[in-house]
């Protein structure tokens, strides 16, 4: 069995918190009912999003085609490894609004086309993975 030190065992309980509290946003965003409820909670669960990426950096992620990358965030850019560019928070923060905007409208986010942003090859699977996004319809 592997043992863990103790930064990675607070490392590991802080994305696992961040990841919860961002689980909770979400669902307290489908479940709002008035459109300043909805803005608020956007707001709420948008900043909860880069909060969370930070604790994920330097983790494994796989591209829709197979190719593995990692990230890193260095103030409020994004770097993925397979990348010369950055990915700006603010392009993070509109593939995440899209994001919520397709999946409330068509029931799922099929692809990282539908985030139409830069960066939404690798924004997709991280949104995945995070169960921002649903890649087919609940039935």
């Amino acid at each position: 069995m592997c043992k863990m030190g103790i930064k990675e065992v607070e490392i590991q309980r802080k994305r696992e918190t961040d990841e919860s509290e961002l689980q909770n946003c979400m669902e307290q965003l489908e479940a709002a009912e008035s459109d300043r409820q909805k803005q608020a909670l956007l707001e709420k669960a948008s900043k909860q999003v880069w909060k969370t990426l930070t604790a994920f950096a330097g983790l494994s992620f796989q591209t829709c085609k197979g190719l593995d990358f990692t990230y890193e965030i260095r103030g409020n850019e994004m770097f993925v490894s397979r990348k010369g560019k950055s990915i700006t928070r603010a392009t993070v923060e509109i593939a995440f609004r899209k994001a919520v905007e397709v999946q409330k409208q068509e029931g799922a986010v099929t692809g990282p086309k539908k985030l139409g942003t830069f960066g939404a090859s690798y924004l997709y699977p991280i949104f995945l993975q995070l169960k921002i996004i649903r890649r087919f319809p609940v039935k």
